[in-house]
């Protein structure tokens, strides 16, 4: 009963956080997050540690790229952070991934889902034979997504906001 009441309460203030971060205004495409820590009473921002590889993942079919941290960024990461931070922080992109894949999966089966762990550059070819890079070192999101449909560049998606975004660049 117990376990019941507590999934019950979990599933519940995520549909909250869902819908209270999908009917807002939001320019994460346009701006730079950060992760604070908390350090001696004060809220500092830190900036994403640079990625321990320098390979790149090439990509050039209609896809959605989920990028993460390597396990050293990670590391580094978690050092920065209060424990309690960290794991907030680790669970509410847990469960924004999986809402977004399962988002991909069932309304764009067309795009292949692929996972970027241990790259640094993602190189988009376009079906033209141009092409685009992107530096994740450059993007200060921990864990994210990019959609990519061979005829545009591809786009950054933030994925409390993954049907609204992914439809209008879809049919643009």
């Amino acid at each position: 009963m117990k376990n019941t009441v507590r999934f019950i309460s979990i599933l519940l203030t995520t549909w909250i956080f869902f819908i209270i971060f999908s009917c807002t205004n939001n320019t994460a495409t346009n701006k730079k997050t950060t992760i604070t820590a908390k350090t001696t009473g004060r809220a500092k921002h830190i900036e994403k540690p640079p990625s321990t590889y320098p390979d790149t993942l090439t990509i050039n079919l209609p896809a959605a790229v989920f990028y993460y941290p390597d396990s050293l960024q990670l590391k580094k990461i978690k050092a920065l952070l209060d424990t309690s931070v960290y794991k907030g922080i680790m669970h509410d992109y847990f469960y924004e991934m999986r809402y977004a894949r399962m988002a991909i999966k069932k309304n764009w089966p067309a795009l292949t889902i692929i996972d970027s762990k241990n790259y640094r550059y993602l190189l988009f070819i376009k079906k033209d034979g141009s092409f685009e890079y992107i530096d994740l070192n450059k993007k200060n999101d921990v864990y994210g997504l990019f959609v990519f449909e061979r005829k545009k560049s591809p786009i950054q998606v933030d994925m409390t906001n993954i049907e609204t975004q992914i439809s209008f660049y879809l049919k643009e």
